[in-house]
């Protein structure tokens, strides 16, 4: 069942749910700056990558309310896991 809106909100604000998304969105990070130039798009996903290094905690703030809206989030809350 889908998270209320009082619940996303919530889920918005949980510093460990955000600090799971500023993990994540260090990973991919690290893995845009692996990748090819050659591979479309790369410079502005690199220019992301060096901010995000620079401040995690923003590229989190910018990226958790469209994680929050996932389906699989709506569906699972903080308690949704992903392993690799």
């Amino acid at each position: 069942m889908a998270l209320t809106y009082a619940e996303s909100a919530a889920l918005m604000g949980d510093a460990s749910f955000r600090d799971r998304v500023k993990v994540s969105c260090l990973h991919y990070a690290d893995y845009i700056s692996g990748e090819g130039a050659s591979v479309p798009a790369h410079n502005t996903r690199y220019k992301w990558a060096q901010a995000t290094f620079i401040n995690p905690d923003a590229a989190a703030g910018q990226v958790t309310p469209t994680v929050v809206m996932h389906a699989a989030v709506q569906d699972q809350g903080a308690a949704i896991y992903y392993a690799k």
